[in-house]
Order: structure tokens, then sequence, then C-alpha cells
């Protein structure tokens, strides 16, 4: 496991960034979804819209957020651009410097090809409009629409081999549900490397078609 100690001591940073002041875990905004079928570990949900800031790397699943999380993580500290209007004065001042973004979970991971691409999910409360942008141009911000995704969860350790095994049973459900899948597996992680193992939350999330359109 020594590949993910630099990730570990990252997450460990970013959560406590998110976290000062608040003294509360729960002060951490998570994706909005519905869970339209429960059949636990498994669910089927519906996710509302929401924006991804993204960036692609390669290197193997355990490295991949090691070098991807700096990036993300320098972009919602400052590293963008923000334009701000000064009100009651003249001449009215434009002003170009750095804006600090909440830290929201989960922490995305899905592959591409032979690369990785890992992201950060934005505060409900921007648009792409109202978002700064990125300085670095290895960060990319998407909107997502809304879209069913089945998921199963898990608690444990961060490693591929419980990746690989909780994701072989969330297809077998996915199949066993006549559910049409429409896109990669996500990886999902909800906590810092703090907590401790077995009260972690980590998720394999699949795009999937609406239910009412896969028969």
């Amino acid at each position: 496991m020594q590949s993910l100690k630099p990730l570990c001591r990252q997450l460990a940073l970013a959560a406590l960034v998110a976290l000062a002041g608040t003294g509360n875990t729960m002060a951490v905004e998570e994706a909005e979804y519905t869970v339209v079928l429960e059949d636990k570990p498994f669910e089927l949900r519906h996710y509302a819209p929401h924006i991804l800031a993204e960036t692609v790397v390669e290197g193997d699943f355990e490295g991949a957020g090691s070098k991807a999380f700096r990036r993300l993580f320098n972009y919602i500290s400052g590293s963008n651009t923000s334009r701000e209007s000064l009100d009651m004065t003249s001449p009215v001042g434009q002003q170009s410097g750095g804006e600090k973004i909440d830290m929201t979970s989960p922490v995305g991971q899905r592959r591409v090809e032979d690369r990785w691409v890992v992201s950060f999910m934005m505060p409900a409360a921007y648009s792409m409009e109202t978002l700064p942008k990125p300085e670095d141009p290895a960060v990319n911000l998407r909107q997502v629409p809304a879209r069913f995704m089945a998921a199963v969860r898990y608690s444990g350790f961060w490693s591929e081999e419980r990746y690989q095994q909780h994701r072989e049973k969330l297809a077998a459900w996915i199949a066993g549900q006549s559910l049409t899948v429409v896109g990669e597996p996500v990886w999902a992680r909800y906590d810092p490397p703090f907590m401790p193992w077995f009260m972690r939350r980590n998720e394999i999330l699949v795009p999937v078609l609406d239910p009412s359109n896969s028969q």
C-alpha cells in the first residue's frame, strides 16, 4: 500500500481545510440524489445535475489519485480566476484574484482508455457561469446532466482488489435488474484517510439508462 501514502496525506489536508471552523464532518456537501430502488448493498439512484472539476492522468489504479489530487485541490484552494464587481464606487472596479471553493464529496475516479479521470464535485451553489475558471489548463469543468446510477457501497481499504470484487458484484446485480450500462464505473471515496478503515464509505457508481427506457 506504499503508493497510497501521498494520496492519503493530500486527502487528509483537503479534509482538514474543508472542515476548518466547522468541527463537523457532516458539513461537507455531498452529491444530491434520490434512491429509486434499494436492495442492500445495492441501489439505483437518480442524480441531480451537477458540475465536476476533472483532470486526466496516467498511472495505475492506486497511483492515479495521488497524481491528480494536487491539481484539483490547487484549483479549489485559489488557483483560479475570479472576477468581482465592487458596488457603490466610482468608477466600478473589477478585480482578479483567487477564490476558494468548498471541498465536497465524493472524490471520483474512472478509467478512460489507458488513463484515469479524477474529479471533484463542485458545490451546488455554483453554475458553469459563476464558477471561477481554473488557471491550470489540465483542469476542466464539465456539466453533468441528471442521470441514473447503479451503486454499491462498501467499507474498507482503498485497494484495487476490493474495487474489483465489488465491481463484479455490482455488474451481476445490474444484469439481474435488466439495466443497461451507458458509461464507465466511477470509484467514489467519501472519507479522509484518518477515518478508520471499517467506517469508510466507498462506492462504485455505474451510469445506466432510465429503467423505464431499458425494457
